[in-house]
């Protein structure tokens, strides 16, 4: 079973520079906003995000990998992308 500390620096390290900030709401659903941590800029934020199907590696790639397509979705037309 993947905590929520694991899963925060997995995906901190996959998007780094960025910073990420990983909350579960009531429902056990995941929020996770990926931000720069000097200016605060937020980049994307995700949630609704069902933590019981993140309990395996494989999942959890195919979430970074989700968020990677919406970051770069997000940020094709900002002048100064941070990735």
């Amino acid at each position: 079973m993947i905590t929520l500390a694991q899963l925060r620096t997995l995906i901190e390290h996959s998007f780094s520079p960025l910073a990420c900030e990983c909350s579960i709401s009531g429902d056990h659903s995941l929020t996770v906003k990926l931000y720069h941590p000097v200016s605060g800029r937020v980049d994307l934020v995700v949630s609704g995000l069902n933590m019981t199907r993140l309990q395996s590696a494989e999942a959890v790639a195919t979430l970074i990998e989700e968020l990677r397509y919406e970051l770069q979705s997000n940020t094709l037309h900002r002048p100064d992308p941070v990735m």
